[in-house]
């Protein structure tokens, strides 16, 4: 039997009603147009202050997510550390909300996390969006090279301090940050202000790590540029490595403002961009690797590239991560040979994370063969147990 193949160990922290909840949620999953209408009515539904949050609370949000609140995380966190030996990285998934307010909150949010994380072993990161901690706009604008007002420049003064205040208390507390990415045209801006934090923060190991989004094209050339000055200027390398979250918008958008697409031609293209940035990686000392990733075959290679460079399963510098809720296969079974593991764990009110849980309903019935593959293995296990 194959790794991944072992729905015993994969399972083994679902109850019954647990495993027939996730059975039904991935077999409406895989019905796209039911995922299109149900994404429209619970949208409808949230806006009209209809009394649907319990509804949505006792399925999908419960699958999904670990709680409101960061407490209320705590016990699926401790189960999945010291029955499962996977870590949590807690994900503060409230999304698009712009008042410099909320800036600053989220500032709060993420020191506070920074602390849960130095007092448990379990949550090994920290999180955050670089639009959690300023406009999405104002990136864009600084993507675009265009000249910022005085008034800009003094609002992106402040979301420069955000980023250094989150990195220095990181750094002292010795708990690494993984800044997420986002769509390609404000990207430019995310990746030129985490490069200046790396040569601040990384000069003894990978503390700031940025993402790289595979199914960008471009991404290749982007790791190796940036290799090039981090052994210029001797800072070391923190990376996520990820296929990516923004395709549809990303051609709609190409193709609306008529440039071309910054996604790879298709899935192979991706698939093979992705496998080639975990070698790349793997390859140099001086960097650290976090593989987002569901993919078996990708898992399996980095296994074998962790072998090929006598880099052992715990080796901090070597993490793998799946989305809670998903890819339980992989992340238990690599966890029960050793391997460094962290689920990202989602929580926020049930109102401000549905976007996130929307995105990743239309994801699952996106990628092909990803929820058969999920439905097949809990099938399996259904079996497994006589339910």
């Amino acid at each position: 039997m194959k790794l991944f193949d072992n729905t015993e160990v994969a399972f083994a922290l679902k109850s019954d009603s647990q495993l027939e909840r996730a059975y039904f949620l991935f077999r409406m999953i895989q019905n796209e147009p039911m995922v299109k209408i149900g994404s429209a009515v619970t949208n409808f539904a949230l806006k009209a202050h209809l009394p649907i949050e319990g509804l949505i609370r006792s399925t999908v949000f419960d699958h999904f997510c670990g709680g409101v609140t960061e407490d209320d995380c705590l016990p699926i966190i401790d189960n999945m550390y010291n029955n499962g030996n996977v870590h949590s990285v807690l994900d503060y998934s409230v999304e698009g909300k712009e008042e410099e307010a909320s800036f600053d909150g989220a500032l709060e949010k993420i020191l506070r996390i920074i602390t849960f994380c130095e007092e448990k072993q379990s949550i090994p990161f920290a999180v955050f969006k670089p639009s959690g901690f300023g406009r999405f706009g104002l990136f864009q604008k600084l993507t675009e090279g265009k000249d910022l007002t005085n008034e800009e420049q003094e609002e992106w003064n402040r979301v420069v301090a955000r980023f250094h205040k989150v990195c220095e208390v990181a750094l002292k507390n010795d708990v690494p940050l993984l800044i997420d990415s986002e769509e390609s045209w404000m990207q430019k801006a995310a990746d030129e202000l985490i490069e200046e934090l790396m040569k601040i923060y990384n000069k003894e190991k990978a503390i700031v790590f940025n993402t790289l989004q595979m199914y960008k094209h471009d991404r290749m050339d982007y790791l190796k540029a940036l290799h090039k000055k981090a052994k210029e200027k001797g800072f070391y390398i923190g990376m996520k490595i990820v296929r990516g979250a923004y395709m549809e918008k990303e051609r709609e958008r190409a193709e609306e403002k008529g440039y071309p697409s910054p996604i790879c031609k298709d899935k192979n293209a991706t698939d093979t961009n992705y496998d080639a940035a975990i070698k790349y990686m793997m390859e140099h000392p001086k960097m650290a690797l976090f593989a987002g990733t569901h993919n078996e075959d990708s898992s399996y290679l980095l296994m074998d590239l962790a072998k090929k460079y006598n880099i052992k399963e715990n080796d901090n510098r070597l993490w793998f991560g799946q989305l809670f809720g998903m890819s339980d296969h992989i992340s238990y079974n690599l966890a029960s040979k050793g391997y460094n593991v962290a689920k990202y764990l989602p929580f926020g009110p049930v109102r401000d994370v549905m976007p996130y849980l929307i995105r990743r309903a239309e994801e699952n019935t996106s990628v092909a063969g990803q929820t058969s593959r999920e439905l097949n293995l809990l099938k399996t296990e259904r079996k497994r147990r006589k339910l």
